[in-house]
C-alpha cells in the first residue's frame, strides 16, 4: 500500500508508513500470524530509511496489531487496533533523538563558555553515579543521565535553550513509541556509555564550544546508533543466512 495521497499529507513519516501497514494488514494483505516483510524491503516499498520503518513497527505495537520479535521480525499479532484507532502520534525515537543531537550540541557549545568549576564537578559526579548504577538499575542510570543533560541546558544560562532541551526530555519520556523503544532497549542491554559522557565534560572543562558541540553530537548519534542495533528484529535471521553461506560453501569445497 502506497503512502502517497491527500489522506496523508501533514502526517510523520513512520506515522504515515504505520497508517499504510496498518491498512495492509486489516485488509487482509497480511493474515495473523504471518511475518512482514524485511525491514529492508518495506523501506523500500515505502521509500524511507530503515530508522522510519523501525519507528512505524513500533507504533503498530503500541496499537496492538504486531509483535516486534528481536531477533526474528514483526508478526502481526491482530487484525484490528486494540483500541479501534491509533494510538497518538508522538515524536519518533530517531527524529528526537535527531534533534536532540543538534540542539544539545549547540547547548553545549554555548555552556563551554559559561560553565563553572563548580558545575564541572557536579557533572563528573553525575557520570560516576550513571557508571554506578549501570551495574545496579538502569532507570536510575538514566534519571542520572537526564539531570547530566539538564545541567549541561542550565550551564547555558540561556532559559529558553534550557526550557526546549526540557522539553524534548519530556517527550521522550512520555511518547508511549518511546518508552516502548526505551522498554525493548534495555531488554538488550542498552545503558548510559560513560565514556561518552566523560568526553563532553573533558570538552566543556577545556571551554572549546566546538569541541563540547563535537563531544555531545557524537554521544548522541552513537546512541541512536546503539539503540538501532539493540532494536534489530531481524538480527538472527541475517546471522542464520550468513551460517548457511558458510555451510554451502563448505560443501562445494570453496
Amino acid at each position: 500500500m502506497a503512502i502517497s495521497g491527500c489522506v496523508m499529507q501533514g502526517k510523520r513519516l513512520y506515522e504515515r508508513v504505520a497508517q499504510a501497514v496498518a491498512g495492509d494488514i486489516v485488509a487482509g494483505r497480511y493474515k495473523l500470524g504471518e511475518r512482514l516483510p524485511s525491514e529492508r524491503d518495506l523501506a523500500a516499498l515505502h521509500d524511507v530509511s530503515r530508522p522510519t520503518i523501525r519507528e512505524a513497527m513500533i507504533a503498530l505495537e503500541v496499537d496492538g496489531l504486531v509483535e516486534v520479535v528481536t531477533g526474528s521480525g514483526v508478526y502481526v499479532r491482530a487484525l484490528r487496533r486494540k483500541h479501534g484507532k491509533p494510538a497518538p502520534a508522538d515524536v519518533g525515537p530517531f527524529e528526537l533523538l535527531e534533534a536532540r543531537a543538534r540542539i544539545e550540541g549547540e547547548s553545549a557549545a554555548l555552556a563551554a563558555s559559561h560553565i563553572t568549576d563548580e558545575e564541572l564537578a557536579a557533572l563528573e559526579a553525575l557520570v560516576a553515579e550513571m557508571e554506578a548504577e549501570n551495574a545496579r538499575d538502569v532507570v536510575m542510570s538514566e534519571d542520572a543521565d537526564r539531570r547530566f543533560h539538564m545541567a549541561i541546558a542550565a550551564a547555558t544560562r540561556n532559559s529558553a535553550m534550557e526550557q526546549v532541551i526540557e522539553g524534548l526530555w519530556e517527550a521522550r519520556n512520555q511518547s508511549l513509541q518511546n518508552l516502548r523503544f526505551l522498554e525493548k532497549a534495555r531488554a538488550e542491554g542498552v545503558k548510559p556509555r560513560i565514556e561518552e559522557h566523560s568526553a563532553i565534560v573533558a570538552a566543556l572543562r577545556s571551554r572549546d564550544p566546538r569541541a563540547a558541540r563535537h563531544a555531545m553530537r557524537t554521544h548522541l548519534r552513537g546512541v541512536a546508533d546503539m539503540v538501532f542495533a539493540a532494536t534489530e528484529a531481524e538480527a538472527m535471521e541475517r546471522i542464520r543466512a550468513e551460517i548457511a553461506g558458510e555451510r554451502r560453501r563448505f560443501q562445494l569445497g570453496d
